[in-house]
């Protein structure tokens, strides 16, 4: 399992326009093969900041999202929301037990 957290600045005269992407990117990236969850969240303690916590079945189900139409006309549009650059991190799925 990937997990995968992607961090957005916003600028704020652009936050509803990211958010109405948001809403139709969300939509269709659930309906994916691979795709476990994928959640907005919005920061409480920066303005205009949000975070996608996305799960994924494997590295193939991240990498076919990335490729698919609804995340790169997303992408192709994400310049003009944003205030800063994004951040990405991502972690493997499986817990570390002691």
């Amino acid at each position: 399992m990937i997990i995968t957290h992607v961090r957005f600045q916003i600028k704020p005269e652009q936050e509803q326009a990211f958010l109405d992407e948001m809403k139709d990117l969300i939509k269709e990236t659930r309906k994916e093969t691979g795709n476990i969850s994928y959640e907005l969240m919005k920061n409480i303690e920066e303005d205009y900041t949000y975070t996608m916590v996305e799960t994924w079945e494997d590295e193939k189900a991240t990498k076919l999202h990335n490729e698919s139409s609804h995340f790169t006309a997303f992408a192709k549009k994400a310049p003009d929301f944003l205030a800063g650059p994004i951040q990405a991190n991502g972690y493997s799925g499986e817990a570390i037990s002691f």
